[in-house]
């Protein structure tokens, strides 16, 4: 069992190592449409957070 874990996280380190760096090069306007992107699901998440807090109390 652990020795088949320690190989699934070794091949999930090979894949993000593998695909750190974009191979593609992105315009000033796709990277601050994605920064926008990551903001906003950043702050949904907060939202639903706070509702499920406020639900539980």
């Amino acid at each position: 069992m652990r020795a088949s874990l320690k190989r699934l996280f070794r091949k999930i380190g090979e894949i993000n190592q593998r695909y750190r760096e974009p191979r593609i090069h992105m315009s000033r306007g796709v990277r601050a449409a994605l920064l926008f992107l990551r903001v906003y699901l950043l702050f949904l998440v907060c939202l639903m957070a706070y509702k499920f807090v406020l639900l539980l109390s």
